[in-house]
């Protein structure tokens, strides 16, 4: 086994392509009609997607300083793992390898897959499943063979998935119907309306903590991280913003609360577009899901890779390939777990319900900064700005989305929390008896 170390080859072009290529997905194509639906008047509708940016804000504030502290890859591994609570650090990771990252690869494999079989019947049922192992692998290739190239790849797949939404804003403002913002409900109640609009929002902002999972590979960590950071929240927004006027304006607020393709609809209503409007979409799809599935497979392997430096994963985890200087093992484990996941599309919908501990340990995350200023070690290069009201409220709006996701689904969220402490304690135990003890010294002195 090789005992090379990932070395610092990225830079703040890569790192902000992550981060914006993480977040916009698919859910878009479908968000903008939920949000109108939970907020219930077209001016709530567009300040919902303006404050579900503004709280994602002092969350990445506090990502900022604590990756400049702690520049390594791992992201909240390392942050709860520094703040001394190693057995959660480690359910951290064992909840995302098992349930969250490998499902969510293959579930946008079939995604795409999908929009692919709009186009060509051939690729349904096995075909369909074989082609998503097909895309999975060949993006596998260029994250598996230079990190640098990777990054490249990812910049420009994040750039072309942005230009579709440009299109549809620019000739949304040109072709916009201003009577459309003048929508009147027949009853509901303000207070309750933008808070839902709100929460409907929040998962279309998760996605640029992607970065510091791979912290460790960027140059210039303490520039580069808080400056893809914060200029990824603020793009985002403003496109989400921007695109969430442009439908309102393109097709009737009363049509636009019952539909679940808003995106697709109101391109219809785009003189030229509107004949195109499925393909364009659907195409615009495939580029947009294809750019996330990149950053997944990209960033998603150091996790585990961080983990078994630690002594605290399968330790073949934390190979490094002696040619290419990726994370070989961890990436190659990861895909075909997922490939694996890809013939069990109602596996993948199951596993989705470990998302609430994850949301619970993400709280835990951005609590870390508290016992991590104590350190001696702690000399971060960015530091938030009124740093104990801002993680208040980055910690408030994590335990929002966590509140959403338990009314979502309470019981199956609460079976899943406890069969990751269930079968993730033990391990750790065992682990940290045979290896971890030593290199938890190490990271703590360290």
């Amino acid at each position: 086994m090789s005992n090379g170390a990932l070395t610092r080859k990225l830079g703040f072009w890569a790192a902000l392509a992550i981060a914006v290529g993480t977040t916009i997905g698919s859910g878009i194509f479908v968000s903008t009609g939920e949000v109108a639906k939970a907020a219930g008047t077209p001016t709530i509708s567009i300040l919902a997607w303006v404050i579900g940016g503004l709280i994602a804000i002092p969350q990445v504030m506090v990502l900022a300083e604590l990756s400049t502290a702690y520049p390594q890859n791992g992201s909240g591994y390392v942050y709860l793992n520094k703040a001394g609570w190693r057995p959660l650090a480690f359910l951290y990771g064992w909840s995302t390898f098992w349930a969250l990252d490998p499902p969510s690869i293959s579930i946008m494999a079939l995604a795409i897959v999908s929009y692919v079989a709009s186009f060509f019947p051939f690729f349904d049922g096995m075909n369909g499943k074989l082609l998503g192992i097909a895309i999975i692998l060949a993006i596998t290739a260029i994250h598996y063979r230079s990190v640098k190239e990777g990054g490249l790849f990812q910049v420009i797949i994040t750039a072309v998935k942005i230009i579709p939404f440009l299109i549809v804003i620019v000739l949304g403002f040109i072709y916009m119907n201003p009577g459309n913002f003048s929508y009147t409900p027949a009853s509901g109640s303000t207070e309750t309306s933008l808070i839902g609009g709100v929460s409907a929002t929040t998962w279309a902002y998760t996605g640029m903590a992607a970065i510091c999972f791979m912290a460790g590979e960027f140059k210039n960590p303490g520039k580069v991280l808080p400056r893809a950071l914060i200029t990824s929240i603020f793009i985002i927004l403003t496109l989400y913003t921007l695109l969430a006027v442009c439908v309102i304006g393109l097709m009737p607020f009363e049509q636009l609360i019952q539909s679940n393709a808003a995106v697709s609809d109101a391109v219809k209503y785009i003189p030229g577009l509107s004949d195109i409007a499925s393909s364009f979409v659907g195409v615009t799809a495939i580029v947009v899901i294809l750019g996330s599935l990149s950053s997944c497979i990209m960033f998603q392997p150091r996790l585990e890779y961080a983990m078994a430096k630690d002594g605290l994963f399968f330790q073949r985890f934390a190979k490094v390939h002696p040619k290419y200087e990726t994370p070989s093992f961890s990436i190659l484990v990861q895909v075909i777990y997922a490939c694996f996941l890809v013939f069990f599309g109602n596996l993948t919908a199951l596993l989705g319900y470990f998302t609430l501990i994850q949301l619970l340990i993400n709280i835990m995350d951005f609590a870390a900064v508290y016992k991590c200023r104590k350190r001696d070690d702690y000399k971060p290069v960015y530091r938030m700005p009124l740093w104990r009201i801002t993680t208040i409220l980055a910690i408030a709006g994590a335990a929002w989305l966590a509140w959403g996701t338990f009314t979502w689904a309470p019981i199956q969220g609460m079976v899943a929390a406890l069969i990751v402490v269930a079968t993730g304690l033990p391990v750790y135990y065992y682990w940290e008896r045979k290896y971890g003890s030593k290199a938890g010294k190490e990271n703590i002195v360290a």
